[in-house]
């Protein structure tokens, strides 16, 4: 059986194999998505999956904000559809496609962008020894969802006032422990849009290559967000923030 491809990378970059002539030492950090899926499902997504393709513009917004500075966009291609329950296989997909990253590219910085239950996984994996930081767009946090994973790994949730499929409550509460365990945490709401992010398409694109871009290095993040990271237990500031046109 041959091995699963857990990676895909944007514009043919290569690494250390030299896929594309790319040279490995030219990206200094990847910036790594994981799109949503289903709570079940044993079948795999297709190469036009509508959760797929709506990273796509989420990864221009990022190059085009990084442009010139050695950051490649990547993917993640799951295996199944579903989260599969105890299996979590989004997260073996995503630790794969991470393990598959230091091979191509040493270990270069990481920034997770994860949808629903992509953006449960890249919470998961906030832990890791290559993440510096995780963005996560209407993630699906169920209660008791683990927290002491992101211990010291600045996060930032993105979530619509709207979502009727991921509830908006549950990621706040998600953040008020992850606080208390001592996560840099911000959490950001976009008023009137919807869980597909396609309401206020733009707000979600550029609001989150600005994040990246600010975890990277190759802009200020927003005053608020830097704020909201500094803040402590208890402290409720900065996890209701909304997010302006």
């Amino acid at each position: 059986m041959s091995r699963h491809q857990a990676l895909t990378l944007d514009e043919g970059l290569g690494g250390k194999d030299g896929g594309s002539g790319e040279k490995a030492d030219r990206t200094g950090a990847v910036v790594l998505f994981l799109h949503g899926g289903r709570e079940d499902g044993d079948a795999r997504p297709t190469r036009w999956n509508l959760p797929g393709l709506r990273m796509l513009p989420f990864a221009r917004a990022v190059r085009a904000a990084t442009a010139g500075q050695g950051i490649a966009t990547a993917h993640v291609r799951y295996r199944h559809r579903g989260w599969n329950g105890t299996r979590a296989d989004a997260v073996a997909d995503a630790q794969d496609a991470l393990e598959e990253i230091e091979r191509r590219f040493g270990p270069v910085p990481v920034v997770l962008v994860g949808h629903s239950m992509g953006g449960r996984a890249a919470l998961r994996l906030g832990g890791h020894a290559t993440v510096r930081s995780v963005v996560a767009l209407a993630p699906w946090c169920p209660p008791g969802e683990p927290v002491n994973q992101l211990t010291g790994t600045p996060t930032v949730i993105l979530h619509s006032d709207r979502d009727r499929t991921t509830e908006p409550l549950s990621s706040h509460d998600f953040a008020v422990r992850a606080r208390a365990a001592g996560t840099p945490v911000c959490r950001m709401e976009i008023a009137g849009s919807d869980h597909a992010m396609l309401r206020r398409a733009t707000v979600w694109h550029t609001t989150t290559a600005r994040l990246v871009a600010g975890f990277l290095g190759v802009r200020l993040l927003p005053p608020s967000v830097s704020t909201a990271l500094s803040l402590r237990e208890g402290e409720p500031s900065g996890l209701d923030l909304a997010v302006t046109p």
